[in-house]
């Protein structure tokens, strides 16, 4: 089983910092820092607005993956769910599973 985890970062030194970090420690193959995004949210009861910087990792960890994020994210609650890959090109999910 693989996966693709999103999350986002408050900016692009804390998202490389940790792609970095993740991928280093093998819990991902690979992270993509995708352009910044401007988010609007609810938090503490008040509409907030933010720019942010989207990332997408591949990985065979997906729950170890979203731990570590979390561990090393700045945000108190931050955004990291996983997409369970159902059918990949089979050299492509390979490399994955042995990258992570």
């Amino acid at each position: 089983m693989i996966a693709t985890v999103y999350a986002v970062f408050a900016d692009a030194a804390e998202a490389e910092r940790i792609a970095e970090t993740v991928v280093t420690e093998q819990l991902a193959a690979c992270a993509n820092l995708l352009a910044r995004c401007r988010s609007i949210y609810c938090w503490q009861g008040a509409v907030e607005r933010a720019e942010e910087v989207p990332a997408l990792f591949k990985t065979a960890q997906p729950d170890a993956l979203i731990a570590r994020i979390a561990a090393l994210h700045s945000y108190d609650v931050p955004a990291a769910v996983a997409w369970r890959i159902e059918e990949a090109y089979a050299p492509y999910a390979a490399w994955v599973q042995e990258n992570s």
